[in-house]
């Protein structure tokens, strides 16, 4: 056998025995009389010892060990004279009789060590070696062990785990489909599945009670940290189920989870209708660690003949505690930062009340201390606080604000990525207007059911209806969504025609959907969540791509394999994407 142990087991009470390790070198230090080698695998790090004068030829042999060389040892396990509390091998050391070098390796590009001298590109070129390094291996033991909790708590509940296809029909719904030629079908393309969405509700028309599957997915969107072109879900249906039921069954995922892996116990889950989220925190998924809630200023700014306020839809702002002694250096890093280009916001204003009882603003030519001392009740601010305040068109004005009150979290402390808030944001609208092409589009998927008491607003008023839809976010972080689904046909195919389909695309497009609806389809929902952004989150780091093993870069590319790549004439043609004069 190539090893008797790992290097991550041997402790004090393995003293005497005969062991064989197999492993990376790590480090080596040559001390003279005395060699000193640490080897490496996914369970931890064990010294080697070679002594000059019991072995000079073994000691020597160990001396022209190179960083990550890949060796098998045979020894005694030992005492350490020199013990390593920080590692679970750090009392005992390997005596080494013998060494084989199994394969010999080139230094690499970077160190391989916790804090790695390599950048993001050149980690992710040699994706394999940055593996090797503590921190990125254990988010993939987290991730494995998450994983793992899942679907013990999901098995322990009823759900069974079905595979649904990888090539699928495009749809021109949602994020633009990554699509696959079809060489026995000259012309037609699959598209790779952005999600397992209609395949789970056919399962539950097909008599299944609940599904779930751990599933690859893809979107051909712009990259962000939380975003990547492929990506995991956990995806879940349930029959003969309304939104209560959904949400109590995941929030027993998620307190299951916590418990498991961070040994936290998540006494409830708030929620929070879509309306309430936009209003008092401008975002359908606030970071509700801490408070700093919206205040709408209207009744109190207009008509001071400030224009900026004045011309504004809405004049809105926050209040930070104990913010008052904010120095202008601040306060103009603060305007700075809703000017960039991201947010977009043409100033700021803000009112300081001060621990003297004074009130100074930036608007103190339109505002006396009066109009000012308003503004301060409708936000209860005390002595030392600071308001701030935004003005605009209503969505822009609410954005900007989002942005400054998480920067403003943030600068406070008030993010402990430690701490943990999870909220469910329910009743979201239905559909949304876009003005470029004059239509609605779904604001989740055309399968989201409306709440029964709108559906009459479907025709009159479709802006109005409220989908029977929540998210979970969990600190500001949307990390899992999903529905109650539309299961008549009749209400499908009016979805369809408020979405600008006719009959006849709808039935192109769905119509094996709407057709199953006709052999008694169940009341059903379910929710989809983002594995990798769990993961994430439960490993404090705000980038997906740490957790995922060979991720795309920033520019969807695989730097490692140097894809996506063209290919050969010879596969064009087979696949019928090469014609004459091309």
């Amino acid at each position: 056998m190539y090893r008797t142990n790992t290097c991550g087991e041997l402790t004090i009470a393995n003293i005497g025995q005969h062991v064989k390790l197999c492993g990376w070198v790590q480090r080596s230090r040559d001390l003279g009389g005395m060699t000193f080698v640490d080897l490496r695998d996914q369970y931890g790090i064990t010294q080697l010892s070679f002594n000059m004068e019991t072995n000079a030829e073994l000691c020597e042999k160990a001396r022209k060990l190179g960083r990550e060389y890949v060796i098998q040892i045979e020894g005694e396990v030992i005492e350490r004279s020199n013990k390593n509390t920080k590692i679970p091998t750090g009392e005992i050391e390997i005596k080494v009789e013998t060494i084989n070098i199994l394969n010999a390796a080139k230094t690499p590009p970077f160190t391989i060590e916790d804090q790695s001298d390599g950048g993001d590109e050149l980690r992710m070129q040699y994706r394999y070696l940055d593996l090797r390094r503590n921190p990125v291996k254990n988010n993939f033991l987290l991730r494995h062990y998450l994983s793992t909790e899942v679907r013990n708590y999901l098995n322990g509940e009823g759900f069974v785990d079905v595979e649904t296809p990888c090539l699928v029909k495009s749809t021109p719904e949602g994020a633009r489909d990554f699509v696959v030629p079809s060489r026995v079908n000259p012309g037609e393309w699959f598209a790779l599945p952005q999600s397992p969405q209609v395949f789970k509700q056919l399962l539950m028309v097909a008599g299944f009670d609940k599904y779930y599957q751990i599933v690859r997915c893809f979107r051909d969107e712009d990259l962000r940290a939380d975003r990547q072109p492929e990506f995991t879900q956990i995806d879940c249906e349930m029959s003969f189920v309304e939104q209560d039921d959904v949400l109590n069954a995941f929030e027993g995922l998620m307190k299951h989870l916590f418990k498991k892996v961070k040994n936290i116990d998540i006494k409830s889950v708030e929620r929070m209708t879509y309306a309430d989220a936009m209003k008092y925190y401008g975002c359908d998924k606030p970071d509700i660690r801490f408070e700093m809630k919206f205040v709408e200023l209207n009744d109190v700014a207009k008509d001071r003949n400030f224009g900026v306020f004045d011309d504004a839809e809405l004049v809105v702002g926050i209040c930070a505690k104990g913010c008052a002694e904010y120095t202008r250096k601040q306060l103009d890093e603060l305007t700075d930062f809703v000017k960039r280009p991201q947010i977009g916001a043409s100033g700021l204003v803000y009112v300081k009340y001060n621990a003297d009882s004074t009130v100074k603003s930036s608007v103190d030519k339109f505002f006396d201390e009066d109009a000012l001392k308003k503004i301060g009740k409708k936000f209860g601010a005390e002595k030392g606080d600071l308001i701030l305040i935004m003005a605009g068109k209503e969505e822009k004005a609410q954005k900007a604000l989002c942005e400054l009150r998480l920067e403003m979290g943030n600068r406070l402390n008030l993010r402990n990525s430690n701490d943990y808030a999870l909220l469910w944001v329910v009743d979201f609208p239905l559909l949304e207007w876009d003005e470029d092409t004059q239509r609605f589009y779904a604001k989740h998927h055309p399968f989201t059911s409306p709440k029964p008491e709108d559906i009459n607003l479907m025709e009159t008023n479709p802006g109005a209806v409220r989908a029977n839809a929540y998210d979970l976010v969990i600190n500001g972080v949307e990390v899992g969504g999903g529905s109650i689904r539309i299961y008549d046909r009749n209400l499908q195919k009016q979805m369809f025609r408020t979405l600008g389909f006719t009959d006849e695309d709808a039935q192109h497009q769905f119509g094996f959907l709407m057709d199953a609806f006709e052999y008694g389809a169940p009341p059903h929902g379910g929710i989809a969540f983002g594995l990798d952004r769990l993961c994430s989150l439960f490993g404090g780091v705000e980038t997906i791509r740490d957790f995922i093993a060979f991720p795309k870069n920033n520019s969807a590319r695989d730097v490692m394999l140097d894809a996506p790549s063209g290919i050969s004439e010879a596969q064009m043609k087979e696949l019928g994407l090469m014609y004459k004069g091309s």
